[in-house]
Parts: structure tokens; sequence; C-alpha cells
């Protein structure tokens, strides 16, 4: 595995590696549960921007260091990023909010690699990602109510879109940091494996998810958004849109391949 990218600051970094058709995210601020700074962030933004350009990705997989996820964003750069209502709004709209966008329509399947802590910024984080897999130890929460703060509007379409508003209510107002099994039950997370089992079930995931036709999965993607977004009828060139995969090679491949018996080998176009 190499590694091709790497973002950082003084206090955290974030590692952009590649192997083959998969990449690999990885979140590290040592001794502080990863927790995200800015200019961590903006690396996370920056790497998907560059990942959804290459159209020969098949997957790509967040995680964290040292068996954490991430333990939200750096409080002890609030005083200097958030000093005012100038400051909060900076943050959020032009810092944290593009970043969880860039996540969000990234058109490969994203897995969150979720282990240890993943609460605040890090649950925002992997709300947007497609697949969220934890060990039985991961906690999850949002604790910001002490903190004396809402969760910003575009912060929080990922967590709504999976727990709806009831359970999105109880995570902010109660404010708990809860186990595995309560985010399972709270359709937070796709399954979860025994901590030591965790990257493995995720590399063989990714490896189901590489051997699929790349395209049908990108139109999986960017049709579950428009359901979710437009719950009325799509319009004939959105439909239309989503059908052009008809004529395309992988498509013609897969039936071929289903007919003679043998595994598909999908080109992408």
């Amino acid at each position: 595995m190499a590694m091709t990218s790497s973002s950082s600051s003084s206090k955290g970094n974030v590692h952009l590696e590649l192997d083959g058709r998969l990449a690999f995210v990885t979140l590290s601020h040592p001794g502080r549960l990863n927790a995200i700074t800015v200019a961590m962030w903006q690396s996370i933004g920056e790497i998907f921007t560059h990942l959804a350009q290459q159209d020969q990705l098949r997957c790509v997989i967040v995680r964290g260091d040292d068996g954490n996820f991430a333990a939200g964003a750096d409080i002890s750069e609030f005083p200097r990023e958030r000093a005012d209502k100038a400051g909060v709004i900076n943050y959020h709209t032009r810092i944290l909010a593009p970043t969880l966008a860039a996540v969000a329509r990234c058109p490969h399947p994203v897995v969150a690699q979720i282990e240890g802590v993943c609460v605040g910024g890090g649950l925002e984080l992997a709300s947007q990602c497609d697949l969220r897999i934890a060990g039985r130890s991961a906690r999850f929460g949002v604790p910001i109510n002490r903190l004396g703060f809402p969760m910003a509007p575009d912060e929080m379409r990922g967590l709504l879109a999976l727990a709806g508003r009831a359970v999105t209510l109880e995570i902010l107002l109660e404010g708990r940091v809860f186990g595995a099994d309560e985010a399972m039950a709270k359709g937070l997370l796709t399954r979860i494996m025994p901590d030591d089992e965790v990257a493995a079930d995720v590399l063989r995931c990714a490896r189901r998810l590489e051997q699929g036709a790349p395209q049908a999965a990108r139109i999986n993607k960017k049709t579950a958004t428009l359901l979710s977004a437009a719950p009325e009828p799509l319009s004939e060139t959105e439909l239309s849109s989503l059908f052009n995969y008809a004529e395309t090679s992988d498509h013609k491949e897969g039936v071929e391949a289903f007919l003679a018996g043998r595994p598909p080998v999908f080109s992408g176009d």
C-alpha cells in the first residue's frame, strides 16, 4: 500500500493512501483521540474533491489512527476559530459544511471504519459515509450541549438522514455517549464486528465493492440522493440520466458474464 499524500498541521494529519482501486483516508491526531483541527477538516475536503475525479477508484475507506475514529472537532481551537458570531458562521459554513458535502458528493462508495471514539464531528463525518462498520466497543454521541451550542444545519443533514428527527433530537438533547449496540438500534451503523475484526471486515467489504460495476454503484448513490431530496416523481431528464447505464460496456459485460457463468470484469465504461 503506497502513501500518495499526507496533509498535516502542527496538531494533526490526514493521510491518503492508495491500494490499487481502493483509497484509505486516515485521521491522525496523536494524544487527542484524532480530534479534527481546522487544517484537518480542510484536508479531508481537498482529498475527497481529488478522489471524486479519480475514475479508477472503486471504494474509499475513512478511518482513524490508534484505535479511534475521531473525537470530534478540536475544541482547543474554538477560542480562536469561533470567538464571535462571524467566526462561528465561518467555521461551520465555510470549513465543516464544505468538507461534509465533499464526502457526501463522492461518487465512489465510502466506508467508515469505526473503532473507539466516534463522537461530535466524528459522527458527523461518519454519517456522510455510505456504510459504517464499527467495533463492539466503539462509542458514539454528540455531547455538544455541554459546550453550550447546537449542531449546525449542514452538519445535521447526515445524522437526520440516518436516524430521523426523533432520534437525532434524542442524541442532541440528551448529549449521552452510547455504545455500538444502541447506535445500531438507532440506525447509525451498517453492522458491528468484534474489535479485532473490524479492519479485516472493512477490507472484505471494500473488495466486494471493488468487484461490482462502478457505474452501477455511482448511479445507486445518485438515485438515493435524488429520492431522499425530492419525494415527488423525478423529471424525465433525471430519469433519463439514471438509465444511461443501459448502453455501457459494463452493463453488457455483467449480463454476458452471468449468462456465461463466469466472473464479470468491469472496466467502468
